[in-house]
């Protein structure tokens, strides 16, 4: 247990310092003179780095050691954390962002791994996966207070500070109760595979935030999706070629693992447009402070907190099909309120949505880490975590950049707050449709079977174990 408390401390300081960032966003806005693309890249850069370096990062712990890179994790993000509270502009604070997302990118494969390899019991890891989704849901609820509660009483920059105490904790932890590991035979690294990556996402990202001011057919955002698209056919032309690949494309012939991955995409996109937008709306439009915006959210995370462990004991006993259609059904009635129903301009209805939404972002995580790992030979279990983890944060990065450049492009045009977002609820709406679809059509006997025929084929001695999907 003490193994599971340090793995879901690092995964806490993590996912705080975005929850954190929201709540600020508005304060930092007027106090740096920012636009809402500024506003964006200081969340995007953070999980544009924490994206591109997972699956490196994972290999890397595997090669030199997962405590000395876990260690090496709390150091830097603590690090970075501090250079954030000081930082003198908007463009060093984006800067000291990816420093610490770079800390963060050494702590969450490392800890799932963890998890994955110390819970070898079906049963067990999913409801381990199911308690790493609850903190999950802590740092939505304790984020959006804390956050207040400093930038109203000390300042934003305050924020940064409470990783400090948090990540000295879990240093202190790590270094007394984990043993240093390796994998027995680690996997080489691939500088070309992480460049390609790193290129795809970079420029995907960049082209969406930017593109309502340079223009959707300008050169700068033509060329972002020119260098999207040859390093995607780079990724797929070259990965197959190599013995020990950065993304090792034959995971995506099985198909849970393929849905997972794909919901996740869409419902931490899903996630991370719902709270740029509400944070926006809470203190632009209807002028609360920091302290009660968060208030506002906090139905919203505690649902979040309540469902993800019940998620990890369904997934346990009744497999991911229902959690996933509880997430998708909840998700896109969340968003459908807002979209047809404006539920920003009534109370009552807001809360609902908050509610609905946290109920159904609960019941999404476990289901797709415990669905990626699952069915995978032990000896690619942490690779296959990674893998889904950089879904994650992709798709709370695109969600932030869709979102964004989306009322962006509303307010250009002159529209009010309430007509610039509705082209983003639908599209929220679409992710909550997307999880349902998906994961109704991933979770069935079929789907199995493929998962069975991947473990086979990436482990023939997997042949001789029950696949435990």
């Amino acid at each position: 247990m003490i193994v599971l408390a340090i793995c879901c401390i690092s995964l806490l300081i993590v996912s705080l310092d975005n929850t954190v960032l929201n709540v600020a966003l508005p304060s930092m806005r007027r106090d740096l003179d920012a636009s809402v693309s500024g506003m964006q890249w200081t969340i995007d850069a953070y999980t544009l780095v924490l994206a591109s370096l997972l699956m490196l990062m994972g290999s890397t712990a595997d090669r030199i050691g997962r405590r000395k890179v876990f260690v090496a994790g709390l150091v830097l993000f603590s690090v970075g954390s501090l250079l954030c509270s000081l930082a003198p502009s908007l463009d060093w604070l984006i800067v000291f962002r990816m420093v610490q997302a770079v800390g963060g990118a050494m702590l969450n494969p490392v800890a799932m791994s963890i998890i994955t390899n110390t819970f070898t019991d079906p049963a067990e890891r999913a409801r381990a996966i199911g308690v790493w989704g609850a903190v999950g849901g802590i740092s939505m609820a304790a984020g959006p207070l804390i956050g207040g509660v400093l930038v109203d009483s000390v300042g934003w920059r305050s924020i940064f500070w409470v990783n400090l105490p948090v990540g000295l904790v879990a240093l202190a932890l790590t270094l007394r109760h984990i043993a240093e590991s390796r994998a027995a035979r680690p996997r080489r690294a691939d500088p070309v595979g992480q460049l390609l990556v790193m290129a795809l996402l970079g420029s995907l990202t960049y082209g969406i935030i930017e593109a309502p001011a340079a223009g959707w057919h300008s050169p700068l955002i033509m060329g972002c999706a020119l260098v999207a698209l040859a390093s995607l056919v780079g990724l797929l032309a070259y990965e197959p070629r190599r013995a020990e690949p950065l993304i090792d494309l034959r995971f995506f012939r099985s198909v849970p693992f393929s849905g997972a991955n794909l919901i996740a995409v869409t419902a931490f996109a899903g996630m991370a447009g719902f709270l740029f937008l509400n944070t926006l709306y809470l203190q632009d439009v209807r002028g609360l402070d920091a302290l009660h915006a968060g208030l506002y959210m906090l139905p919203m995370a505690a649902l979040t907190m309540l469902f993800a462990p019940l998620s990890g004991r369904l997934v346990g006993s009744r497999g991911p099909r229902l959690p996933l259609l509880i997430a998708g059904v909840a998700m896109a009635a969340s968003g459908l309120l807002f979209a047809a129903f404006g539920a920003e301009t009534s109370t009552p209805l807001l809360f609902t949505a908050y509610v609905v939404f946290g109920l159904g972002f609960g019941m999404v995580n476990a289901p797709i880490t415990n669905t990626a790992v699952s069915g995978m030979p032990r000896s690619q279990a942490g690779v296959a975590a990674a893998i889904a983890s950089t879904s994650r944060q992709t798709g709370g990065t695109l969600g932030v950049a869709i979102v964004g450049s989306v009322l962006a492009a509303g307010l250009a045009d002159g529209s009010d707050f309430a007509r610039a977002t509705g082209p983003a609820w639908w599209i929220i709406t679409g992710c909550g449709l997307l999880v349902l679809v998906v994961g109704a059509a991933s979770s069935g006997p079929w789907a199995r079977s493929t998962a069975e025929r991947t473990a086979r084929a990436l482990d023939p001695a997997a042949a001789h174990a029950p696949a435990d999907v």
